[in-house]
C-alpha cells in the first residue's frame, strides 16, 4: 500500500473513531439527563418503606394499595423534605365520594397528625363538600379552604384519579386529572378560618414534607402510586 493511501486509511479511521466517540458522549449526556428529570417513586407496590403513619389509625398495604384504617391519622414520607419538584399521585375512592388529602409543605417531620393540618396545607380529595357545611373551598385539588377550584375534574370512585402537584418556590399547581385546579403563590389573598380544624393562615416554607391523610374508617381512598420528580432548571 503506498504511502498516500496508508494516510487516506488513517484519517477514515481517526473520523470513524471520533464520530463514534462523540456518539457515545452525546448519549451519556441525554441518559444522565433523562435520568435527573424522571419520575422516582415514593412506594414500592409491596410495603410501607420509606413511610411512617402517626395519629389514630394506622395504613397498610392491601393488593398492591396504600389504604387507611380508623383514623383522623397521617402517612408521611420519612425520606425528607420536598421543593421543586413535581408530586404524582393516582388514588381512586372506595365509595361514590371519600374523603382524604395530600399534605405538602409540612414544616417539621410529623410526630402526631394535626401539626400538618394547621401549618402545612392539605391538596383535598372530596368531590362533594356541598353534602357537608363545606364548600368549594374544601374540593379536590384545592388547598384545603384557602383557595377555590379554577376547574372540578375529580372522578367518583372507583376510577382512578392522577394528581400532580408541582412546589415551584413559592408557588404551589395543582392538575387533577390533567385539568389546572389550582395556581397559588404565598402571599395570595386567602379567606378568613371558618373552621377550627381548618389550617392556620400565613406563610409556607418552599421545602417540606408530604403524607397522605388517613381520614376515617368511613373514608378510604386507595393510592396506587406517589411518585417525585425534580423540576427542569430554568
Amino acid at each position: 500500500m503506498s504511502d498516500k493511501k496508508m494516510l487516506k486509511a488513517l484519517c477514515l479511521f481517526i473520523s470513524l473513531f471520533l464520530l463514534s466517540a462523540l456518539s457515545n458522549l452525546q448519549a451519556q449526556t441525554t441518559k444522565k439527563k433523562t435520568d435527573s428529570t424522571a419520575w422516582r417513586q415514593l412506594f414500592n407496590g409491596k410495603d410501607l418503606t420509606g413511610w411512617k403513619h402517626v395519629g389514630k389509625g394506622s395504613s397498610e398495604v392491601e393488593d398492591g394499595l396504600i389504604r387507611g384504617h380508623g383514623g383522623m391519622g397521617l402517612l408521611y414520607w420519612t425520606g425528607g423534605k420536598l421543593s421543586n419538584c413535581t408530586i404524582r399521585v393516582v388514588y381512586k375512592m372506595q365509595k361514590f365520594n371519600s374523603n382524604a388529602g395530600v399534605f405538602i409543605r409540612i414544616p417539621i417531620e410529623p410526630k402526631e397528625e394535626w401539626m400538618p393540618v394547621f401549618y402545612g396545607y392539605e391538596v383535598q380529595i372530596d368531590n362533594h363538600p356541598e353534602t357537608s357545611d363545606e364548600d368549594d373551598y374544601h374540593i379536590t385539588g384545592t388547598l384545603y379552604s384557602l383557595t377555590k377550584p379554577l376547574a372540578k375534574p375529580g372522578k367518583p370512585g372507583p376510577e382512578w384519579n392522577t394528581m400532580e402537584i408541582t412546589l415551584d418556590g413559592p408557588r404551589t399547581l395543582v392538575y387533577v386529572n390533567g385539568e389546572k385546579v389550582t395556581d397559588y403563590k404565598e402571599g395570595d389573598p386567602t379567606p378568613e378560618r371558618k373552621f377550627d380544624f381548618e389550617p392556620f393562615r400565613g406563610r409556607r416554607p418552599d421545602a417540606g414534607y408530604i403524607g397522605l391523610q388517613n381520614h376515617g374508617e368511613d373514608d378510604v381512598v386507595y393510592f396506587k402510586e406517589v411518585a417525585v420528580k425534580p423540576l427542569a432548571k430554568k
